[in-house]
């Protein structure tokens, strides 16, 4: 345990939330998503799990270390529900309002098709396997940047 470090974090998803630039993308993705094989073809080269965890608690704790992009609108996003691309199920509602708290405002998250979403996963820095059950729990988070203090 490390003292301000949320205790979910595990060793693998800081160093790696450390080692990310500034532009670098994370996917967090559900327990029905193909993580293995996609993660094979990242910067990582292997699957990061946060195993016991729902998407938003996840999303919630690498949030309390990672600055989201502020420069680009596709900050984040979230895989669209298939035949209803502007639906909000509630597991992406709760990743949106973790994403809110932790911008201090309300940045509505993208929508990312399906398909594109596994393509946009392929170029990721890592990806992030959650315990999570309910489909559609599949978040893209880009990093931003903490500027010199004043």
């Amino acid at each position: 345990m490390l003292k301000g470090i949320d205790h979910r974090l595990n060793a693998d998803v800081l160093g790696t939330l450390r080692a990310m630039g500034h532009g670098d993308y994370i996917v967090v993705v559900d327990t029905n998503f193909p993580a293995d094989s996609i993660a094979r073809t990242t910067p990582v080269g292997k699957l990061l799990r946060m195993e016991n965890l729902t998407s938003a608690q996840a999303v919630q704790a690498i949030l309390s270390v990672l600055p989201l992009d502020t420069f680009v609108p596709d900050f984040a996003g979230r895989m669209q529900v298939v035949g209803d691309p502007s639906a909000v199920p509630e597991v992406q509602a709760e990743v949106q309002a973790e994403v809110d708290r932790a911008e201090g405002k309300h940045r509505p998250l993208p929508g990312i098709e399906r398909f594109d979403f596994y393509d946009l996963a392929k170029g990721a820095y890592a990806v992030i396997q959650t315990g999570e059950r309910r489909f559609y729990g599949c978040i893209m988070l880009r990093k931003g940047v903490i500027g010199p203090e004043a």
